[in-house]
């Protein structure tokens, strides 16, 4: 794991976005892509790059059910909003929120990841250090499932809402299983409030009492955090720092 510390997050999407160049160019085909506001600043790079993405597939993290790819609050329009309206993807992949069998929906997604490895995995944190929706207490070799978010996660993502009744109780989630089969994986997460996830990630003992945790056990993850989300980390465990 190495970890880089910069001192805002647009710097940190700049790097980010030099990741995913270095790994086309050394002929990544597959993107495992996030939502929320963490890889905002990434896709702006993104998307002000001469970068053509074309030939690229793309495959997400995840999904909440019960939202129609058409809803705003779906994962599905904000990827077409924040990146693929801008930039088109040759094929784009993100959970059917509407399908009508879970569990076929859940096999659908994993031979999706199967047909397609993916070369690089883009990352966000949890403030209870959640990767997707992979909760506390999840597995380390569980594939794609639908998942009952923990209170902490709604009431994070109830920003987003009108209110928080409004949040959806359940997701699909790519497994953390199957997130690790990924060739290279990229983690974000910015602001104080991820200061105890980022700490439990990098410098505390691996449980899936904090999930993320499990990532000190690949040598191929660089995880990029600002200041803030740094502030609890020893000098010892960070490798570079941007301004």
């Amino acid at each position: 794991m190495k970890v880089i510390v910069t001192s805002n997050k647009e710097v940190a999407g700049k790097k980010a976005f030099e990741l995913i160049k270095s790994a086309m160019d050394n002929g990544a085909k597959v993107l495992g892509l996030a939502t929320g506001s963490t890889p905002i600043p990434m896709y702006k790079e993104m998307i002000a790059s001469d970068v053509d993405f074309s030939k690229m597939t793309s495959v997400n993290l995840d999904e909440y059910v019960g939202l129609a790819p058409e809803d705003p609050q779906s994962y599905r329009y904000f990827m077409q909003s924040n990146l693929f309206d801008k930039k088109p993807f040759a094929e784009t992949f993100v959970p059917n929120g509407k399908a009508e069998d879970p569990e076929e929906e859940t096999k659908r997604y994993n031979k999706v990841i199967a047909d397609h490895p993916i070369d690089l995995q883009i990352l966000g944190l949890g403030r209870n250090g959640h990767i997707g929706f992979n909760e506390p207490g999840s597995p380390f070799d569980v594939e794609t499932r639908k998942v009952q978010l923990t209170e902490s996660t709604i009431e994070a993502n109830s920003r987003n809402f009108e209110n928080e009744n409004d949040v959806p109780r359940y997701a699909y989630s790519m497994g953390i299983g199957s997130i690790l089969k990924s060739k290279n994986i990229v983690l974000m997460a910015f602001g104080k409030e991820k200061a105890d996830a980022v700490k439990g990630m990098i410098e505390e003992k691996v449980t899936n009492d904090c999930p993320a945790s499990v990532l000190q056990t690949r040598d191929n993850v660089t995880v990029i955090v600002d200041e803030d989300a740094a502030s609890e980390l020893s000098d010892s465990s960070v490798d570079e720092k941007l301004n």
